[in-house]
């Protein structure tokens, strides 16, 4: 069965830095999109950043972009959000989502909540002063 584990998360003053870590038991960079989210699971709003199994890019929120970082350790397992320079509309929580088996020719999006199967329990990201 397919576990996601996050953690990493707590407050931080604005312009502060943060590593979110997602530690799965599947990862597949060539099968399987993974993303993080600010959200609960299973809303429409597009996820922060991602990893597309098509070519391996990484896609971000507009919002985040210059800031926000997402790069993998496959062979340990975890995945990371690098968050640097958080403003307070960084708050909330943070979830790691990761995509069932894709197809040869899957779109490369990967910020779509729909395509998501599996969740972690989310970690609570603060910025406040």
């Amino acid at each position: 069965q397919v576990q996601l584990v996050e953690s990493g998360g707590g407050l931080v003053q604005p312009g502060g830095s943060l590593r979110l870590s997602c530690v799965g038991s599947e990862f597949s960079p060539n099968n399987r999109n993974v993303a993080w989210f600010r959200q609960a699971p299973r809303t429409e709003r597009p996820g922060v950043a991602c990893i597309t199994a098509a070519d391996g890019s990484r896609r971000y929120g507009n919002s985040v972009k210059g800031r926000f970082t997402i790069s993998e350790d496959y062979a340990k397992n975890i995945v990371y959000l690098q968050m640097d320079n958080v403003a307070p509309e960084d708050t909330g929580v943070y979830y790691c989502a990761l995509s069932a088996e894709l197809p040869l020719y899957a779109t490369p999006a990967c910020r779509l909540d729909p395509m998501y199967k599996y969740w972690g329990q989310g970690t609570q990201v603060t910025v406040s002063s």
